[in-house]
């Protein structure tokens, strides 16, 4: 077992570059980066490696203390928590304009904190402006590190002492494996809601705003002794209705945040009942060949919060009818129904995940998908053309979805709806609730005659 990793938080206040030299870090633009403040709100994670040493780096939203914004409140406290994660803290600050006001007020706010702390001004782009980094001294938080985001000056200065200043790899604990879901959905579902509600903190900044999170952010959970790894996204648009390039970062963001994920917790509001954009967010896990759940989350708004993990009522039903006929192809989807404002039907919803992952992982031997797969065939046989559908072999080629290979006379004959009825077969004997499942024909070239 891998030991956990160490984390090096960057605080500051807005728009001073902490995305910026976040994405310089771990090598990749994951963080949003636009010119407007206060584009990060929640944590957001990464990892990287420098001089032998992995730990994970955390970007937090900009942090002011006179703040009319209904979200700034949120934002402290969001990146008070990350520090109190801390191994090491990088205090972000910007050169051009000096020690700001705002600057002082956050620094006399961390006074007494026991984490390292190394003082940050970035944009030192060029010599003349390094010269002036030496005012962030009267901060009195020690030693100052003048760096380039952008262009990437003084960051492995930086990085040497940070790896220094990190725990001894032998101090640390052990990792342990985990689940990755990713919860997807329109905006202002409750996503962030339920991820808070899931980990019993207010680690998501909830609001009714729609688009309060713009990243996809990590969040660990323990749940039935297993470690889960919850990814929180921006709510996801059609494209005609993407504003700007902040929309189109979170969109994208969304869809990565699926493909790295073993299952898709699709968020639908209750409230409003299914609409043609859950279906679009549900088709993108589908499509991505993920494990997926649907959460209806809100539904105490249609019942009663106690009614809500069990009572198959007559409202439930009817929504249940709805979303068979409008999404057959999620008909392998188990459906909870949850309230995180309730903090009810929280634990169905993780237990749905857990059964959706068995049947994501699940393998059926060659033997018996062979039996499976003739018996279907002799009870409805395939003619097309004149032409008789023969399957020769069978076998399972990967999990993660269950994937299955026919090797028959020609590929061309399976017409796709008698793909499906052997899909529904296999799902008969074995339900794989939760996950998709994936059959193809390939040409075993026995019988070219035929």
């Amino acid at each position: 077992m891998k030991k956990a990793l160490p984390t090096v938080v960057i605080v500051g206040r807005p728009n001073v570059g902490k995305s910026t030299f976040f994405n310089r870090l771990v090598g990749k633009r994951v963080a949003v980066v636009e010119d407007t403040p206060g584009i990060t709100r929640d944590r957001l994670y990464g990892d990287l490696t420098w001089n032998g040493r992995r730990f994970n780096i955390v970007d937090t939203g900009g942090i002011v203390f006179q703040e009319e914004d209904p979200l700034a409140e949120q934002i402290r406290v969001q990146a008070g928590v990350a520090m109190a994660e801390a191994d090491v803290i990088i205090f972000l600050a910007d050169v051009t304009s000096g020690v700001h006001p705002d600057d002082r007020e956050l620094a006399n706010h961390m006074r007494g904190i026991k984490t390292p702390i190394l003082v940050v001004p970035n944009k030192a782009d060029n010599m003349d402006r390094e010269d002036y980094a030496g005012e962030f001294y009267g901060l009195g938080l020690g030693q100052v590190y003048p760096v380039s985001s952008l262009h990437g000056r003084g960051v492995a200065d930086l990085l040497d002492e940070v790896v220094t200043l990190l725990p001894k790899a032998e101090d640390m604990g052990e990792e342990k494996d985990e689940i990755r879901l990713a919860i997807v959905g329109r905006p202002n579902v409750g996503k962030s809601s339920l991820v808070n509600a899931f980990t019993g903190e207010q680690r998501m900044i909830v609001s009714d705003i729609a688009g309060t999170t713009r990243d996809a952010i990590d969040t660990e959970l323990e749940y039935d002794n297993e470690t889960f790894r919850l990814i929180d996204t921006a709510g996801i648009r059609r494209r005609g209705k993407i504003q700007g390039s902040v929309e189109y970062y979170m969109v994208n963001r969304a869809q990565k945040a699926i493909e790295r994920c073993e299952c898709a917790m699709c968020v639908v509001n209750g409230e409003e009942g299914l609409t043609d954009g859950d279906k679009r967010v549900m088709k993108l896990a589908h499509d991505a060949g993920k494990a997926c759940v649907v959460v209806v989350n809100k539904w105490d708004t249609k019942e009663p919060p106690n009614g809500l993990p069990k009572k198959m009522t007559d409202v439930k039903k009817e929504f249940l009818k709805q979303f068979r006929n409008e999404m057959p192809e999620l008909s392998y989807a188990p459906i909870v129904f949850t309230s995180a404002k309730e903090h009810a039907g929280l634990e169905p919803a993780l237990d749905a995940v857990l059964g959706a992952l068995e049947s994501y992982n699940f393998r059926i031997s060659t033997g018996q998908l062979n039996r499976l797969i003739q018996d279907a065939i002799f009870d409805r046989p395939h003619v097309t053309k004149g032409r008789q559908f023969k399957v020769y072999y069978s076998t399972q080629v990967s999990t993660a979805p269950p994937t299955f290979v026919l090797f028959c006379n020609d590929p061309d004959i399976m017409h796709f709806s008698y793909q499906r009825y052997l899909l529904n077969k296999i799902r008969e004997l074995f339900p794989l609730q939760g996950t998709p499942v994936r059959l193809f024909a390939r040409s075993s070239h026995k019988d070219k005659e035929d």
